[in-house]
């Protein structure tokens, strides 16, 4: 099997060392990849949201599956535009991109299908602002009704900080979503659907502030690990019976079936899980501490999602232990990061073969050194046979790696070893 893989972060890389082991997958292609990426597949200078040139490039290389990592290229149509040429797609369509795209359509969704979510109300004029946020609190949920990469969302019990951020959405032009607060711990459960068929993976925890403690403004992600010890099994199975197939039969009730992977964030409160959001892709930087303990064969799983067959595939199977994914971000971020620099240290892996080092924005120069190019550089991914191990490997190995003014978070996991998570 032929695979190109589509976009440039650490998931993609995470995405295509998995396949990688799968041996099934003869060749991989990635664009536009970046230097990490380049160095297990072939990788092409391709704009991820140019539909004509991915479907162009996905016939060159002979694809026999095309896997779309980020969500700005499925809720622009990319996949559609491979499904038309022939071409199977690990990705939905761009009507069923729509659960990320728009948080509105994605509550309209939930509400159809009986899920529990936040209440929630929709502001696009400034003058019914301070009217709206009145009806809220005393902590605010202020979202971008769009996309936003993950840093969109201001949660503050300060009402001048929340009036602030939907005020400067709105001047943007963008819609401002108001949510009432959802207590408890949040989960990242990711589910790989086919129409109705889902199919859960393991649950993991996203570390969305830029400081320690989860201080500081929201970030893409700082880090993240599974499986998670305070979660219990029937929980999981909760969220797939009573929020992921009842969302999926409404996205198929309404015509727009889901194909792909579907990513619900929840909160797991005092009356049990409710849904913070959905995300039509694999989440950053999740994938990377999830995929890292898969046993499976991930081509055989994304092509058969693709294919509309997952249904006869066997469910995945997982590695014991646990992993730690890392973060290593430039200067300034989440703000507008230093780039250029030379970073050293990042060489693939460990002696120890449980720490892997991924790429999210980074670049190599003429002369080959290794250069920052985003606001996320490396992710660092730790194994172990539990948490703490992993912990250890991760933070070992992040700390051999040199780049001016980055700065990682020293708590991924942290709570769950010391048991300060409580459901």
């Amino acid at each position: 099997m032929r695979v190109l893989v589509i976009g440039s972060g650490a998931r993609e890389h995470a995405l295509v060392l998995a396949l990688r082991r799968d041996p099934a997958v003869t060749a991989l292609f990635a664009a536009p990849g970046n230097a990490g990426i380049a160095q297990h597949a072939q990788v092409r200078p391709v704009d991820p949201c140019a539909a004509e040139d991915v479907v162009a490039l996905a016939t060159e290389v002979d694809a026999d599956l095309v896997v779309i990592g980020p969500e700005v290229p499925l809720v622009l149509g990319v996949a559609d535009a491979l499904r038309v040429a022939g071409i199977p797609c690990f990705g939905p369509s761009a009507a069923a991109a729509r659960i990320e795209g728009s948080k509105a359509f994605a509550k309209d969704v939930m509400s159809a299908a009986g899920v529990r979510t936040a209440h929630s109300e929709v502001v696009d004029n400034p003058a019914e602002l301070d009217d709206a946020l009145d009806r809220f609190g005393p902590t605010w949920v202020v979202k971008d009704d769009g996309l936003a990469a993950g840093k969109g969302v201001v949660v503050t019990a300060d009402r001048s900080a929340a009036r602030e951020h939907g005020a400067e959405l709105l001047e943007q032009g963008h819609p401002v979503l108001l949510e009432s607060f959802l207590d408890g711990p949040e989960v990242s459960l990711f589910c790989l659907v086919d129409g109705e068929t889902v199919v859960p993976l393991l649950p993991a925890q996203d570390h969305k502030r830029v400081g320690d403690g989860d201080t500081g403004p929201n970030t893409g992600g700082m880090g993240a690990y599974t499986p998670l010890p305070w979660l219990p099994e029937e929980t999981v199975t909760a969220i797939v019976e009573d929020v992921v197939r009842p969302v999926a039969a409404e996205l198929v009730r309404r015509g727009s079936g889901f194909s792909g992977l579907l990513y619900a964030g929840l909160a797991i409160g005092s009356a049990g899980p409710a849904v913070v959001e959905f995300n039509c892709r694999f989440g950053d930087p999740e994938t990377q501490a999830v995929l890292a303990l898969l046993d499976s064969p991930l081509g055989e799983l994304l092509y058969a999602t693709a294919t509309g067959t997952l249904a006869q595939v066997e469910p995945p199977r997982w590695r014991d232990g646990a992993a730690v994914t890392v973060v290593l971000a430039a200067e300034n971020y989440p703000g507008r990061p230093r780039l250029g620099d030379a970073i050293s240290g990042a060489g693939e892996g460990a002696s120890d073969g449980n720490a892997t080092v991924l790429h999210a924005g980074t670049t190599q120069r003429e002369d080959g050194a290794l250069i920052s190019a985003g606001g996320r550089v490396l992710n660092v991914v730790g194994v172990g046979a539990n948490l703490t191990e992993a912990r250890a490997s991760a933070y070992d190995r992040i700390a051999a790696i040199k780049l001016p003014g980055s700065h990682y978070r020293t708590d991924i996991g942290l709570a769950a070893v010391e048991n300060r998570i409580e459901v």
